[in-house]
């Protein structure tokens, strides 16, 4: 077994390989109406970059956030669990 589902309120469970076209994941047990940005979540990311420290990869791979459903845009431009 991959163990790659997790949580037990959240469950997130991750697709994908590393190295290939994409990695990721779906959150399921999110009530509706939670609000939060992209960018917010891309932060997260930023933060593992390259060059951040010694500690993380010295990998070139760009990690950009994408969200493919479930979801709707609202006014603000933030997005709200659906």
């Amino acid at each position: 077994m991959s163990h790659n589902t997790f949580g037990h309120l959240f469950r997130v469970t991750t697709w994908g390989e590393s190295h290939g076209a994409a990695l990721g994941c779906v959150v399921d047990g999110c009530p509706p109406g939670i609000r939060f940005k992209r960018e917010d979540i891309q932060a997260e990311l930023d933060r593992r970059r390259p060059g951040q420290s010694r500690f993380v990869t010295q990998r070139r791979e760009p990690d950009e956030v994408k969200i493919l459903s479930g979801f709707i845009l609202d006014g603000d431009g933030e997005t709200m669990i659906t």
